[in-house]
């Protein structure tokens, strides 16, 4: 992505779709569009830094194409489904899509929005699915995870009651006679946080638990 131009590229089940979206876009300012993305032998042409992919619905020949543009492409995926539910939704995230607008709310300022949003990294959710996502989380914590001592994010309560503590300023020494442990199992767990989630160190992992809601 240059500074002043976001390159997309738009792929679609159908030629009516596909001619749809790219005269929506093709004036928009700060947008350039590219021709459809190519195959993993065309080496020679221009990369988008976003893909819109507009689709029926996510079934598997969808997976594959925003599996391809992750592998292949390495831009951000635009999805442009007609109908999704929660599964979808998780199906698309694990194929690397970081945004989703449903066709029947793609009018032109909406799908310019959010190609920029995930052009600079973000990410865009119809508001509804959100909604339901938070409540599977909270269900999948109070039945599933917290019975076993463990948090949507991955820590234990132990891991994260240290962490709690690190985010008030005490030192190792004060949070094992806080909590009643050995300063080594505290440094223990503070390394096992950081190893597992692929963390700087504790400051870093202090960040994490705080920025993911855990603390």
């Amino acid at each position: 992505m240059t500074a002043d131009l976001v390159t997309v590229a738009i792929q679609a089940d159908d030629p009516i779709s596909l001619a749809g979206v790219t005269s929506q876009l093709r004036t928009q300012p700060g947008l350039r569009l590219l021709p459809n993305p190519v195959s993993d032998s065309d080496v020679e042409s221009e990369k988008p830094d976003v893909v819109v992919l507009v689709v029926d619905k996510v079934d598997e020949p969808a997976r594959r194409q925003m599996r391809f543009i992750k592998r292949s492409q390495r831009a951000r995926c635009l999805l442009v489904p007609s109908g999704l539910d929660e599964r979808a939704l998780v199906e698309a995230a694990e194929c690397g899509v970081t945004g989703i607008v449903r066709r029947s709310d793609a009018t032109v300022h909406k799908l310019i929005s959010a190609v920029l949003k995930v052009a600079r990294g973000g990410g865009v959710l119809p508001e509804d699915l959100v909604s339901q996502l938070m409540g599977t989380v909270g269900r999948l914590q109070s039945e599933v995870l917290g019975p076993r001592g463990l948090h949507a994010g991955g820590l234990s309560e132990r891991e994260v009651e240290v962490l709690r503590l690190a985010a008030q300023g005490l030192e190792t020494p004060e949070i094992a006679d806080k909590l009643g442990y050995s300063e080594r199992t505290i440094k223990s767990a503070v390394t096992a946080v950081v190893t597992r989630l692929h963390l700087r160190n504790r400051t870093h992992a202090v960040a994490y638990a705080l920025e993911s809601g855990l603390i």
